[in-house]
């Protein structure tokens, strides 16, 4: 095979075989196709797309160009969750606990921040002492001893999506969509859960915007799943503003804690709620959701999720009195507040601009390998409906980078709009998707 004539083939429509889907893979992992040539390559998906056999033979071929985890011999259901990326997204630090108090194992390898949106790694770190950067061997002697694992993406595993994704993102292909499902599918296979509930994002800070792209994205994702031979569900949830009230990673982690100890926000409680009955509706433990949320909640309300996020961070390294006193989390020397330009209710609430100043503040990356301040970020004070009075604060601004503060502050200003009267209550699980 020639890639050049790939290149054409895929160019003009024509679909490609799944021998010289696999070949391509394969041979641009060995670094016998340039950068060049699979720039061109990853275009023309972009313009001509895939046919769902295509993706089928480009996820299974990027899920084995690696390692991959194999979970098969620890006793118990695996299951694993995705969430296409928002802003306070914090679901898997309660996520991942409560689903191991409910008797199931969890290995949940993860990402850091992307973008506007944060990173579940960024965030465990905050807690003092934790380690992510686990080895296979290390992330399965943990799921065995204790049933739940936080880790950080092997280089090994799947080694095809990280070449390919950062490929993709100077090459103007980020936004497409069999890129996007062999991307987020690829990790999940070579992960070796059973089960594989997914969260996609939908509205102003998702990176999927309209309902319809978020829809469709879910669709194709459960179908190529499926087709892989695991098993998968997803929502469609909204992220028009932040989930929860907090962005940035000791905040977030404040925030876990609070919904672990069964308080927190309404919001990110029910979001964990609803991805976790999904999971136990897949395993066949409960054939109706609001038993499998019920039963969720008993767990979240009685401590019992909690004492397993305790033994989660003992047994990465974290310093557990952290978590079992907030107050000693990283927290910025400098609060600055954003005062209300007027009395009325939120409106609207930019989730793409909280996640934008939380990561100038120091929450995220500015340039690849940059430290994140873990004790940056923005502290919500209203939400959308919320009633606010003219001069009293919207938000707290948790300054890591100085020098950011102004712009800042603009952007979270901006992020609200305050009208008159209340708006209507919207909607935060807007499609539940099953094979």
């Amino acid at each position: 095979m020639r890639m050049v004539d790939l290149i054409e083939k895929k160019r003009d429509g024509i679909r490609l075989t799944e021998e010289e889907i696999r070949w391509i893979v394969e041979k641009y992992v060995d670094q016998e196709i340039p950068d060049y040539q699979m720039a061109a390559f990853l275009m023309a998906v972009y313009f001509r797309g895939m046919a769902e056999e295509e993706m089928v033979a480009f996820t299974a071929a990027m899920a084995e160009s690696g390692e991959t985890v194999d979970l098969s011999s620890i006793p118990g259901i695996k299951v694993d969750k995705h969430s296409s990326g928002g802003v306070g997204d914090t679901v898997t630090l309660v996520l991942v606990p409560l689903m191991g108090a409910a008797g199931y194992v969890m290995a949940k390898l993860s990402g850091r921040a992307l973008g506007h949106t944060g990173g579940t790694i960024d965030k465990f770190e905050a807690i003092p002492g934790v380690r992510t950067e686990l080895s296979r061997e290390e992330i399965l002697a943990q799921a065995r001893k204790i049933g739940v694992v936080i880790a950080e993406h092997t280089h090994d595993i799947a080694p095809a999506d990280k070449l390919l994704y950062e490929l993709r993102d100077v090459t103007g292909t980020v936004p497409s969509l069999p890129l996007i499902v062999g991307s987020i599918l690829s990790k999940k296979i070579a992960g070796g859960a059973d089960l594989i509930v997914l969260d996609v994002k939908c509205g102003d800070g998702a990176f999927m915007r309209t309902f319809p792209e978020a829809r469709e994205l879910a669709e194709t994702l459960v179908r190529v799943g499926n087709r892989l031979g695991k098993r998968f569900s997803a929502l469609v949830t909204a992220m028009d503003q932040p989930l929860g009230r907090m962005a940035g990673n000791a905040l977030e982690v404040q925030q876990a804690i609070e919904v672990l100890r069964g308080e927190g926000p309404e919001d990110l409680r029910d979001v964990t709620l609803a991805l976790g009955a999904e999971l136990l509706l897949l395993a066949g433990e409960e054939q109706n959701e609001g038993n499998a949320k019920e039963k969720l909640a008993r767990l979240l309300d009685s401590g019992a999720a909690w004492e397993k996020f305790v033994e989660l961070v003992a047994a990465q390294g974290g310093d557990v009195a952290c978590v079992e006193e907030p107050e000693r989390l990283p927290r910025a020397e400098e609060v600055v507040e954003v005062p209300a330009p007027r009395s009325g209710y939120v409106l609207k609430l930019s989730a793409r601009k909280i996640g934008q100043a939380a990561g100038l503040l120091g929450a995220g990356r500015e340039r690849k390998g940059q430290a994140v301040d873990p004790a940056a970020g923005v502290e919500l004070l209203a939400k959308v409906g919320d009633e606010v009075v003219e001069g009293e604060p919207l938000a707290r601004l948790h300054v890591g980078r100085k020098e950011r503060t102004a712009e800042a502050l603009a952007l979270v200003a901006s992020a609200f709009e305050i009208g008159p009267k209340p708006p209507p209550k919207g909607e935060l699980i807007l499609a539940r998707i099953k094979e």
